[in-house]
């Protein structure tokens, strides 16, 4: 099939230098390449899932020097210099974090479609100091779908974690 004489093919790319999991990842994209599809698409990382690309679900939420952002409504371009955390990149030494540890020992998913940016986003309620209670669980984690309903126990995984940690109670 022809090319249209007044149609252009030539396609702008852009070098992004990005940070993730503390390992450089070089790339040579499009500036209209979301976060989402670089990780996943160029980086080979597939936690951080593409749910309703419309930030609305939550599934693509990763962390962005340690704040939780929408990975399908940030471009790639925007987080050249700053440190990217992915699911993948929250275990360290071999051992799951401790969230992880919860959503297991809680069963805190059922398809798991949505857990790695539920765990993404539990981590980041928990450091904001946003787990002391239930209502404050569900207000910070509310961009987090779960269409399997496994809200509950989600609450109480991320309720035991900030426990742990002084921010709040099982109870």
């Amino acid at each position: 099939m022809a090319t249209p004489a007044n149609v252009t093919t030539d396609v702008r790319t852009t070098t992004v230098r990005l940070t993730v999991n503390g390992d450089e990842l070089p790339l040579e994209i499009e500036p209209r390449v979301t976060l989402l599809d670089a990780l996943r698409e160029y980086g080979h990382l597939y936690g951080a899932k593409k749910g309703c690309d419309q930030g609305q679900c939550g599934a693509c939420t990763v962390h962005v020097d340690g704040r939780r952002v929408l990975a399908c409504l940030t471009l790639a371009a925007q987080v050249e210099g700053q440190e990217v955390t992915t699911i993948e990149g929250l275990a360290a030494d071999g051992e799951m974090h401790p969230v992880q540890d919860a959503f297991v020992r809680h069963d805190a998913f059922q398809c798991g479609y949505c857990t790695p940016g539920q765990i993404m986003s539990a981590v980041a309620c928990i450091a904001e100091g946003h787990a002391t209670t239930d209502a404050d669980v569900r207000e910070y984690m509310s961009g987090n779908l779960c269409r399997c309903g496994a809200y509950s126990n989600i609450r109480a995984a991320v309720r035991d974690v900030a426990a742990g940690t002084g921010q709040g109670t099982t109870s």
